[in-house]
C-alpha cells in the first residue's frame, strides 16, 4: 500500500501528460523514480514520511546544485535547478516561518534539556520529524547551534 502522498505525484504525473507540460512532467518521474529506487533497494514501500524524506532530499540536492552553478557563473543551469525545487515544493508541506522554526527548536532545547552545543543531537532528533520537508534543516542546525552557543 503506497502513502497518500505517492499517490498524488503519480496522479500529477498523468495531469502533466495530459496538459503536455513536459518541464513538469519530467521533474515528477524524476520524483517519482527517486521514490522507486529507495523502495527497490531498501525492498519497501515507502510511507508519506519517507516520501517526504526523499523529496527533502531531492530539494536539498537541487539547492547544492544551484550553489555550484552560482560559483561557476552557469546561470542557465541555476534556472532549472530552481524551476525544479519549485515542482518538488508543491508536494511538500507549506514551509515553515522563521518564527516558527525558533519557537520549536526553544521547546526542543526545554524539552531535551540541552545545555551546550554537545546536546545539539538530542535537540535535532526531536525536531526532524516535525520539520521534514518543511525546512531546510542546515538552517535549523546553525539557528540551534547559535541557540545553544548563548
Amino acid at each position: 500500500m503506497s502513502g497518500l502522498l505517492t499517490d498524488r505525484i503519480k496522479d500529477e504525473m498523468k495531469a502533466a501528460m495530459k496538459s503536455g507540460d513536459k518541464a513538469r512532467l519530467g521533474v515528477v518521474r524524476l520524483i517519482l523514480s527517486a521514490i522507486k529506487q529507495v523502495e527497490v533497494d531498501e525492498r519497501i514501500v515507502l510511507d508519506d514520511q519517507r516520501t517526504l524524506a526523499v523529496l527533502d532530499k531531492m530539494v536539498k540536492q537541487r539547492r547544492e546544485s544551484i550553489r555550484q552553478y552560482g560559483d561557476a557563473g552557469r546561470g542557465d543551469l541555476v534556472a532549472v535547478e530552481e524551476a525544479e525545487i519549485l515542482v518538488i515544493q508543491d508536494f511538500l508541506p507549506q514551509a515553515l516561518s522563521d518564527a516558527e522554526i525558533d519557537q520549536m527548536i526553544g521547546a526542543a532545547i526545554a524539552q531535551s534539556g540541552a545545555v551546550s552545543v554537545k546536546d545539539m543531537g538530542k535537540v535535532m532528533g526531536l525536531l526532524k520529524t516535525d520539520m521534514q520537508g518543511r525546512a531546510d534543516m542546515s538552517v535549523v542546525g546553525a539557528k540551534i547551534k547559535a541557540a545553544l552557543a548563548e
